[in-house]
Order: structure tokens, then sequence, then C-alpha cells
């Protein structure tokens, strides 16, 4: 328990110092949100009545304060553009983003940790090559030309999935999950290039050790000296890897969501930096900070349960 608090305590600074830089950075954007509102012909009487209105006429410093103290209260503030909430705004686009990640990730998983266990096990042989050689094109192809040529085969020439668009689980399960393969599918195949050649260098490393020679001297088999004692071992850096992927994914799917179509995370965020819209912008980006401290809190508890020496503040070696 002790061990999760210390993780929670040192999260504080951290998001404080993400609200700060990102409070100064969307305040150096060029342009005024009022102006973008109103337009170019707008009177200076009602420029300067929204100015005031929205809090821009107070300094940077006052304005941070305000916003923080707001923050603290649960309060993003309201959209500059759309004029909702924007834990409304987040709400709204934050689950499609998420289902798409664990998508990806489950596509990562089933395919880069047989590939990985098989090229560490077949080390040097056509299997460990031919993994080897997928991984590389896979990290090589960009996942948007990827995504548009599977587009192009799948729903365009043979018409088995839907090519765009986006359909909340609650509302249609089957349309939502016929809609979510390409996307994930499209993005999973690169991140799990990634993932094998992870696994794979971590059970070269594991599979020479000493206790891996001894279990197979008593007589182990290998599936199970593998499956059941170098895997657990090889997992740390797998898991590094993984945490990682989740946090970026979280947040960098802009790409894959604007080319299918889905209202996610990641475009809400481009789209109010184009409307200037920076309100949204701060409570989008330090919702992220959140996700990815949570991320990597997980992560360190699965480290802890992999190595309990972790836990104790013991290195491996001791």
């Amino acid at each position: 328990m002790m061990f999760v608090v210390r993780r929670l305590m040192l999260t504080i600074p951290i998001l404080l110092l993400v609200s700060i830089m990102t409070f100064s950075l969307i305040h150096m954007i060029p342009g005024d949100p009022a102006r973008v509102i109103l337009g170019q012909e707008a009177t200076p009487e009602a420029y300067q009545a929204l100015r005031t209105e929205l809090g821009l006429d107070k300094p940077i410093v006052e304005q941070y304060f305000s916003w923080l103290g707001k923050v603290v209260q649960g309060d993003l503030g309201m959209s500059i553009t759309d004029r909702v909430p924007v834990s409304e705004l987040i709400l709204q686009r934050l689950p499609a983003t998420v289902e798409l990640t664990i998508g990806t990730f489950i596509v990562a998983i089933l395919i880069a940790f047989p590939a990985g266990i098989l090229a560490a096990v077949r080390r040097g042989t056509w299997v460990d090559y031919t993994s080897t050689f997928a991984a590389l094109g896979g990290m090589s192809i960009p996942s948007f030309w990827l995504a548009m040529m599977m587009i192009i085969f799948f729903a365009v020439e043979n018409q088995w999935l839907p090519s765009s668009g986006y359909v909340p689980f609650s509302e249609n399960p089957a349309q939502n999950l016929m809609a979510m393969i390409l996307p994930c599918v499209a993005t999973g195949l690169r991140e799990s290039a990634v993932l094998m050649r992870m696994l794979r260098s971590s059970l070269l490393d594991v599979v020479n050790m000493d206790f891996i020679r001894t279990a197979k001297a008593k007589g182990l088999n290998e599936a199970r000296t593998i499956l059941g004692h170098a895997l657990r071992n090889a997992m740390v850096p797998v898991i590094t890897t993984s945490g990682l992927m989740i946090a970026g994914l979280l947040g960098g799917l802009v790409i894959t969501e604007s080319i299918f179509s889905i209202p996610g995370f990641g475009r809400l965020i481009v789209e109010s930096v184009f409307k200037r819209d920076y309100v949204t912008v701060q409570g989008a980006i330090l919702v992220s900070a959140i996700l990815v401290v949570l991320v990597n809190l997980v992560v360190d508890i699965l480290y802890a349960v992999i190595d309990p020496r972790i836990k104790s503040g013991k290195g491996a070696g001791e």
C-alpha cells in the first residue's frame, strides 16, 4: 500500500509542472480566441466585452491560478467555441480513444507474443529471420499508409468491413466491433513489431541464465521452461514498452482517428488548437497527463508483482 502511495505522491509535482507548461505554451500560440469567435469585423466594444467575459484581459499568472483553482475542484472550464463544459467534451471523445487503444494493444499482444517467443526459442532459424524481417517491416511502414491500403482492400474493393465511422458500443455492439477492426489492426500491426523485438531480446537474455539451464537439467520440457520460468523473468522490459505504448496511444491516435472518422480524444485536441479553444486544450492535455501517470502507476505495480525486490527498493542483483 505504501508503495502505491509513494508513487501517487510523486505524480503531484509532475502534474503541476505539466499544467504550467501547457498553460504557458497555449498562450504563446498566435491568434486571439475572442477574435476567432467574433470574426475580424467585430466592433472594439464587443471584442473587449468578450475578452472580459472570457477572462483574457487579466494577467496570465492570475488566469493560471484562477484556472488551477477550478481544476482542483473538478471544473475544467467552459469551451470557448462550443460553450459546453470541457469535461463533457472529454467524456464524449475519450471512450472511442480508450476502445481504440485497448483494441490496438490486444492486436499487438496477439501478434507479438507468439512471434517473439518463437523467434527467441528458434534463434538463428528461418522462424527467427522471418519474424525479425516482419518486425522491421512493420516498424518501417507508416501506419497511415497501411490504414489507407486496408481501407482500399477490405472496404472499397471487397466491402467486407466499413471504411470509416464510429458507433458507440452501447448503441450497437456488432456494428461498433466491425467498425473498429480496421483501425485496431492498422495501428496494432506496427505496435506489435516494437513489442515483438523487445520480447525476443529480453527472452534471449533470460534463456542463457543459470536458473534456466538448471530447470532444463531437472528434466523440464522446453515449453514449460520458457512459459513457466523464462517468460516471467523477461516481462519487466516488455511491461515498460507496453506502458509507453499505451500512454502514447491514448494521446497519439489522431492520424488513425482522422483516417477512420473516429471522434476521439486526439482529434479533440487538434481541433481545439485550430479553433484557439485554449480552455479545451488545457483540460484535454491535463487529462492526458493524468492518464499517462495512471498507466505508469500500473506499470510500477506490475513491476512489484513480477519482482518483489523492486517493491522493497532492492536492485535486481541484491
